[in-house]
């Protein structure tokens, strides 16, 4: 059984598990990327401020509105947990398929330099690679401990490295952003293939800690996917967030046809608004609408 993710995958031998990078190879999981010495990616400077789900609430700007030419670096990770039907960034399979390129911690460790604010693990998922962004993290604070740590995931991973994720985002303000799908269990399944028990439950755990420690750590965002995620079930996710703490930041976001619902249409303004104020109207106080160009 895979110890990485939640899914605790058990491939059959000569098989692979749900995310590809774990194999049975006579009856031992082999890694075929997603540790130390192997991680799937590919990474990017993006210049401050940049379009981050969670820029509204960004620590990076709060210690520094001006930025002074600092940049984040940008790990997409190759590989995820989930097949969303609504996958807005699909592509990353090309890269499970071909396991390539492959990039060890310490050399991507190795990009972060003086310009360097802060890091953002996101893809694909981190999950399935979750060990290899804690030891690129490890690194790259030596290299510079001020870098603040964030993550854009699933949130459909083992406690022990949310655990892990926490601490390191806890150093220097940094988020972690959950993905919250859809709170109905059977819609989630129907969209994304799996349960969400997992993902709440960490939800819950991250919001705990940073409601205890009074800091912006967990944030959350939606997909407002036409005739799926539509206000009431963004009623039922707020709902869930306000319960943990009214002050975590929420992202509606807007929806174009990709993957495979590319039959659908993009988010209405309609739909869009309703949304806003179904998350309003349960007490959220930081909501934001994104990718308001994409809006029909």
């Amino acid at each position: 059984m895979c110890q990485i993710c939640a899914r605790s995958c058990q491939p059959a031998p000569g098989e692979k598990g749900y995310c590809g990078l774990r194999k049975n190879q006579a009856g031992k999981i082999n890694n075929l990327a997603g540790i130390p010495a192997r991680g799937l990616l590919e990474y990017y400077y993006d210049p401050l401020p940049t379009n981050c789900v969670s820029d509204f609430v960004c620590p990076v700007k709060k210690k520094d509105p001006l930025y002074q030419r600092k940049s984040n670096l940008a790990v997409f990770y190759g590989a995820c947990v989930l097949n969303c039907h609504f996958c807005q960034n699909w592509h990353y399979r090309s890269l499970t398929e071909s396991l390539k390129p492959l990039y060890s911690a310490s050399e991507l460790a190795g990009k972060v330099d003086d310009s360097t604010a802060c890091i953002c693990f996101f893809g694909g998922d981190p999950a399935p690679q979750v060990p290899h962004a804690i030891a690129t993290v490890r690194r790259a604070l030596k290299r510079k401990p001020d870098l603040t740590i964030c993550w854009e995931t699933s949130g459909l991973l083992r406690k022990v490295f949310l655990q892990k994720m926490i601490t390191y985002s806890l150093l220097n303000d940094g988020t972690i952003k959950f993905d919250l799908k859809a709170f109905n269990r059977e819609i989630y399944y129907a969209l994304t293939g799996a349960d969400n028990k997992a993902v709440l439950d960490n939800f819950r755990l991250c919001a705990k800690v940073g409601r205890e420690k009074n800091v912006t750590l967990a944030v959350a965002s939606t997909l407002l996917v036409p005739g799926y995620i539509e206000a009431e079930e963004v009623f039922a996710i707020a709902s869930f967030i306000a319960d943990q703490d009214p002050n975590i930041p929420y992202s509606l976001l807007g929806f174009h046809p990709s993957f495979q619902m590319q039959d659908l249409p993009p988010t209405s303004r309609r739909q869009a608004e309703a949304c806003y104020q179904a998350a309003r109207e349960v007490g959220l106080k930081r909501i934001k609408l994104g990718n308001t160009h994409l809006f029909n």
